[in-house]
């Protein structure tokens, strides 16, 4: 059964990167021509969709409420395993990351994700800086981002959450954007975050919750906001988790 799933982990990240060398000359297009930012969210759909039908791995996306595809969003998701990147690929709206700047260190995936998403260094409190200067800017330019307020993956324990980090609401409070709590239920069991990864059969599914609007908020209620979005995400972690609605394979 072991080999069998290393196997299977194996050709999960062969597709990973042949969907990615297949898309990679259309991403140039937003790369070299900003006005064309929106083409960033259109191809990542199809990269998260062309990859879970590839790797065998079903995917509901649920929006409990009917989000604005013209509106910017920031998107807040909880991060327990690598699949979650992919999952905010199927993302409804259009809209960027906001990440470790790790990822530039992957050659050609690094290059695209540098000049379409932002980068942070979390160690540093200038790139901190720059990443929420880059941040308004995106805001500014009609973008939605995609913020994992735990800071990456950080718990022990999934599918309990690491306390959120204030930057994204911050920021939403700041540009007055409406955040979208996100809820990530099962990816922890299908791609658990372990030293050795491991790739495992199951269902996947996304919840885009309704959007909690900041108009009107000051930065003396970042703490209310943050508190608020941990709340919904968390409740609805423990109810998906409660019941055995996916099944995946040791």
């Amino acid at each position: 059964m072991r080999v069998a799933q290393t196997a299977y982990t194996v050709y999960g990240f062969i597709i990973f990167i042949a969907l990615f060398l297949l898309l990679f000359p259309f991403l140039l297009i937003p790369i070299f021509f900003s006005s064309h930012f929106r083409l960033t969210g259109i191809l990542n759909r199809w990269w998260a969709r062309l990859l879970f039908f590839f790797i065998f791995i079903s995917f509901e996306v649920e929006e409990r409420f009917p989000l604005d595809r013209k509106r910017k969003y920031i998107f807040c998701p909880n991060h327990f395993s690598y699949l979650d990147i992919p999952t905010l690929g199927l993302n409804p709206v259009n809209a960027i990351f906001v990440g470790k700047n790790a990822m530039e260190k992957i050659p050609l995936f690094g290059f695209m994700y540098r000049r379409l998403h932002i980068t942070v260094n979390r160690s540093s409190f200038r790139s901190r800086g720059n990443t929420l200067l880059a941040s308004m800017k995106a805001l500014d330019e009609g973008k939605s981002l995609v913020i994992y307020p735990e800071g990456g993956m950080i718990t022990a324990q999934p599918p309990h959450m690491s306390p959120f980090k204030d930057g994204a609401f911050r920021l939403a409070i700041e540009k007055q954007v409406a955040i979208v709590p996100v809820t990530i239920p099962f990816n922890w069991k299908l791609l658990p975050d372990q030293s050795t990864l491991r790739l495992r059969h199951g269902k996947g599914k996304v919840i885009f919750h309704e959007p909690i609007e900041t108009v009107g908020l000051s930065l003396a209620q970042t703490s209310d906001l943050k508190k608020q979005v941990f709340r919904i995400i968390n409740i609805e972690l423990k109810h998906q988790n409660s019941s055995p609605v996916v099944s995946s394979h040791a």
